[in-house]
């Protein structure tokens, strides 16, 4: 097992789940949170539209009302998911848009005071690498001296050719360099892979974990690419110009790639929830447990685990 106890639940992989439980002694959930800060693909600032696979809500379609404040949101959230998780612990999750595309001092007074709500042991921040400049990073290292901080950086391709045809307006470069300013200041880096992206072959999809693994960061997230109601990518895949994954396809590229990171690697997330009012396709992707199950089953067929092909 690479010398890597991965976790007490047969997870052939550095689960999540399994990580936050050792760090913190018991169940942690994250909490999403929609502070709608906008994002420089929609302003004009870089673009327009957004990226061609982004939904109305930047991402954001189960994270809380922006209408409400953070602590509304946060309560909300809470309600229900103590129904399940009473003595749980929480990690607020900036989540929709990019959450660091604002003034240092707003910023820094919202994770602030995110920091005192009930039973929060940490907080992760989701933006684009282009909204992190020294000052924001250097804010964020501060804030990641006294709490468990992640800023999650939506990647999701190495290749500018795939992202210049989503309209990323967006760069690897661009991901390097807040990655570079950000592990300046120890601050925990999670990066975003899509896989299933229209031209990508399923080595082209090897290669981006590949590279992101050799990186010193803390997790990843691979999301499976979904075609949603009202995006660029809807009426791409209307007029037929790309096919969207099968699931058995998905699931072997997702165990190849887990196989090309290292075991350190936190593990965040192995496929997306797609809204079902807005999911176009894949269909099967609804059910997500059978996705899940399915990763586990050929890992265990494999007799792989996580960082085997290193």
């Amino acid at each position: 097992m690479n010398g890597f106890e991965y976790s007490d639940d047969n997870k052939r992989y550095h689960s999540y789940s399994y990580y936050l439980k050792k760090r913190f002694g018991k169940k942690v959930y994250k909490v999403p949170l929609n502070i709608d800060l906008g994002c420089p693909n929609r302003d004009g600032t870089k673009g327009v539209g957004g990226c061609a696979f982004c939904s109305a809500k930047m991402s954001g379609n189960f994270a809380g009302d922006p209408r409400r404040s953070v602590e509304e949101q946060y309560a909300q959230v809470r309600g229900v998911m103590e129904k399940k998780w009473a003595d749980a612990l929480c990690i607020p999750y900036f989540q929709a848009g990019s959450n660091t595309y604002a003034d240092v001092g707003l910023l820094r007074e919202m994770f602030g005071a995110a920091l005192e709500l009930e039973n929060a042991v940490g907080l992760s921040i989701a933006t684009r690498a282009d909204c992190i400049d020294i000052e924001k990073a250097k804010m964020l290292g501060e804030l990641a001296k006294d709490t468990y901080l992640t800023v999650e950086l939506g990647l999701q391709t190495i290749y500018d050719s795939t992202a210049l045809a989503m309209n990323r307006c967006h760069t690897y470069a661009d991901l390097l360099r807040a990655y570079e300013l950000l592990r300046a200041e120890n601050v925990n880096v999670c990066i975003h892979l899509i896989d299933g992206l229209p031209s990508e072959t399923a080595e082209m999809m090897r290669e981006s974990a590949r590279t992101v693994g050799q990186l010193d960061i803390h997790a990843v997230k691979l999301h499976l690419l979904h075609v949603l109601k009202g995006t660029a990518l809807a009426d791409m895949y209307a007029r037929g110009e790309f096919r969207t994954l099968e699931r058995d396809e998905y699931i072997s590229i997702i165990c190849d790639q887990l196989e090309l990171l290292p075991p350190k690697i936190v593990i965040e997330r192995l496929t997306g929830d797609g809204d079902r009012n807005e999911l176009i396709a894949p269909l099967w992707s609804r059910d997500k447990r059978r996705v899940l199950n399915g990763i586990d089953m050929e890992m265990s067929r494999r007799n792989a685990f996580q960082g085997d092909k290193l």
